[in-house]
């Protein structure tokens, strides 16, 4: 396989199958032999119409345990050349991989999408609220995890070298939303040649993170995310 593209999904019946035709047709009209894992934890029918599609690689279950650990179960299962992922509802389309492989064939281990650069077109914004948050969180997670260089770490379109995936999470340990903060400080602890690429993004104004819990778990995480890294 060229490629293996994880799609990490959360109760994503009416995205799914039209974000697997997409990248499938992407893939072929490429001339790329691609593997599609689908991480699909929830309790509706998201898991079952992803099964429908021939060759379509279905993990999850109905509790919900993580993004994190979703794409890291992927990996495990991921044979391609190229291991990444993309979120299930396209809020990055597909296309934005022309600007990947050949970042990937020359010498760079890790390509990840970013919204910060200045080429990036965000064609729908996010509400005034979570921008602002978005920008605290970056202080914060400089303050206390470094990620030296990188201006947008969560940005869901992420793609790694078959070794440097396997490699990334076979360490990794964060479930939740946290995890691409880890796997970069991981990556960068580890020496590996990251580049940051503009992207097109879309907010599609459906946000599955709790605001209070789930940004007092962020917290938490952050900060065992520094433990854990400079136990490496």
């Amino acid at each position: 396989m060229d490629i293996s593209l994880i799609l990490p999904a959360y109760n994503e019946e009416k995205t799914i199958v039209n974000t697997i035709v997409e990248a499938r047709a992407y893939f072929e009209s490429r001339g790329l032999a691609a593997q599609l894992i689908v991480a699909a934890d929830g309790k509706d029918r998201t898991r079952d119409l992803a099964r429908e599609i021939p060759g379509v690689v279905v993990i999850g279950s109905p509790e919900r345990s993580g993004k994190g650990k979703g794409i890291r179960l992927g990996v495990e299962r991921a044979v391609g050349k190229i291991i990444g992922f993309a979120d299930a509802d396209n809020k990055v389309p597909i296309e934005e991989f022309d600007r990947f492989l050949p970042l990937l064939r020359e010498d760079h281990d890790v390509v990840i999408g970013s919204r910060a650069q200045t080429q990036s077109k965000i064609e729908k914004k996010q509400p005034f609220y979570r921008q602002l948050g978005s920008k605290g969180f970056y202080v914060f997670v400089k303050a206390v995890v470094g990620l030296p260089g990188i201006r947008d770490s969560q940005c869901g379109f992420k793609f790694f070298r078959h070794d440097w995936a396997k490699k990334v999470f076979g360490l990794q340990k964060i479930d939740g939303y946290m995890y691409d903060v880890e796997i970069l400080a991981i990556a960068q602890k580890l020496g590996a040649r990251v580049a940051q690429v503009p992207i097109r993004w879309r907010d599609d104004a459906d946000s599955r993170l709790e605001l209070v819990a789930g940004n007092i778990q962020n917290v938490k995480d952050i900060f065992r995310i520094r433990s854990l890294v400079r136990e490496l």
